[in-house]
């Protein structure tokens, strides 16, 4: 069941669906106090202590028998293999142009596809792998002139674990030549790690694709869903990491629920996921088992040291996620904010305006139409000005007629953005639609602005309140 709740997470919602990654994620206390998140982590304990327990045991054997008989022949061209689907992988961005390393992020350069190309040509000859490793890595390091640091994590981990493979691939016969299929997997296994944050910090991005293909939720409520879609993308990309049996199992599960998405979501899924639907296989076949850098003891040690691993990856991973952002959207300023978020800084990228929001703002979520749709909008747009008189009535006035202007403005605006997001989430009209995604433009550009010239820190916090229409 568990693995089932992780098909619509195989595809990349923000490949479909609109998002804003400046946007606040979820308290990471909110998922802790979810059951279904507490559920899915027993399921996952359960799958990780029964698979060590029986891997080297009658039934584990046998099952690494079948395995290897089934991937032999791919185990004995691993590299011919993943070098052909790289290639395919870099040829078809070239032919389809506009896009950085995979399908969401755009570009209008002329270069870049040509790049690409460039990398296509680079990995079919051994020495020349280490150059493209190198044209890899220096591409994404491009891209941040484009997009917030915080997104392209996303791709950071997978293209590393492109670029590693790649470079210990070019490399002569020895132990470090060994090493690169290890090196692939890591890449794989913490691009899904990180990538799963996005089901318990802003699952709010998910809903508007549930609602458009409901029949991919099974029947199961939004929040059940997106929360046990996320503990199972994270599990099994932790489990890549542990014992043989258990990530090649994992590696199974994952390639058969990301290929199961291509038919829903099209080529643009297939294009995509090209590079780690390749990895997954060759992680299946597991063709170099010497050098696998496992984390992991090699005994029966392993089963006890799943809980501590599984809470250990967890942890680190919320805290690392919610600290990242935290950092670059909030502690750092000035030229630093500019080279970390230029896309949030640039104000035609919250055109789209954000997903709904209003199941994780603590209501029932009930899809953009209808009168008691529209009465609940009202009453957020109302508590937002209220908000926003309670937040500049208490601001102390300084004398400074320059700051005071400051520190008025500011909830002023915030609220007015607050209120264009909910319009957004719930309005029809495209005319009042384009205006609130204006002023979404507008006010966020106008706040960082405003925040570049405070001179004093601000006596005044937009606090969040429920609404009258929040709560069940």
């Amino acid at each position: 069941m568990l693995l089932l709740l992780a098909s619509a997470a195989s595809a990349h919602v923000k490949w479909f669906e609109t998002y804003e990654v400046a946007a606040e994620p979820v308290p990471i206390s909110t998922t802790l106090s979810l059951p279904w998140f507490w559920l899915g982590l027993v399921l996952v304990l359960f799958f990780f202590v029964a698979t060590t327990l029986l891997e080297r045991r009658t039934p584990g054997l046998a099952a690494t028998r079948g395995l290897d008989a089934v991937t032999g022949p791919l185990r004995e061209h691993a590299d011919a293999f993943l070098v052909a689907v790289l290639a395919a992988f870099f040829i078809a961005l070239f032919a389809v142009g506009g896009t950085y390393l995979t399908p969401e992020l755009k570009t209008d350069s002329g270069l870049v596809p040509w790049a690409q190309l460039v990398i296509a040509l680079l990995v079919i000859p051994r020495r020349a792998r280490p150059l493209a490793a190198l044209a890899i890595v220096l591409l994404w390091a491009v891209t941040l002139r484009d997009y917030d640091l915080f997104h392209l994590l996303d791709y950071l981990a997978l293209g590393l674990g492109l670029a590693g493979y790649l470079l210990l691939a070019g490399l002569p016969d020895g132990r470090w030549h060994e090493r690169r299929f290890a090196v692939l997997r890591w890449g794989i296994a913490l691009a899904l790690i990180w990538s799963s944050m996005e089901k318990f910090m802003y699952p709010r991005w998910f809903l508007p694709l549930l609602e458009e293909k409901p029949f991919l939720a099974f029947g199961i409520p939004f929040g059940p869903y997106t929360t046990m879609a996320g503990v199972a993308e994270f599990a099994l990309g932790f489990g890549l990491l542990w014992t043989p049996l258990v990530r090649r199992l994992s590696a199974l599960a994952l390639f058969v629920l990301m290929f199961a998405a291509v038919y829903p979501f099209g080529r643009v899924d297939l294009i995509g996921h090209a590079t780690i639907l390749a990895a997954l296989l060759v992680i299946l076949a597991d063709p170099v088992r010497g050098e696998s850098l496992e984390v992991t003891p090699r005994d029966r040690r392993a089963t006890l040291f799943v809980p501590l691993g599984l809470a250990a990856a967890l942890a680190v991973t919320m805290l690392s996620y919610a600290g990242m952002h935290r950092l670059i959207y909030h502690e750092v300023g000035g030229g630093l904010a500019t080279l970390l978020r230029p896309e949030s800084l640039r104000p035609d990228r919250f055109a789209a305006g954000p997903a709904p929001g209003a199941f994780w703002r603590g209501e029932h979520y009930h899809g953009r139409s209808g009168a008691a749709g529209d009465a609940r909008a009202t009453a957020a747009m109302m508590a937002a000005m209220d908000r926003m008189h309670r937040a500049m009535n208490r601001t102390r006035l300084g004398g400074d007629i320059d700051q005071d202007f400051i520190h008025l403005m500011i909830p002023h605006h915030m609220s007015a953005v607050e209120m264009a997001r909910v319009y957004l989430e719930n309005g029809r009209d495209p005319r009042l639609r384009r205006l609130a995604e204006n002023i979404i433009a507008s006010q966020r550009a106008e706040i960082e602005e405003l925040n570049s010239r405070r001179r004093r820190p601000s006596p005044t916090v937009l606090e969040r309140t429920p609404s009258p229409h929040e709560g069940h």
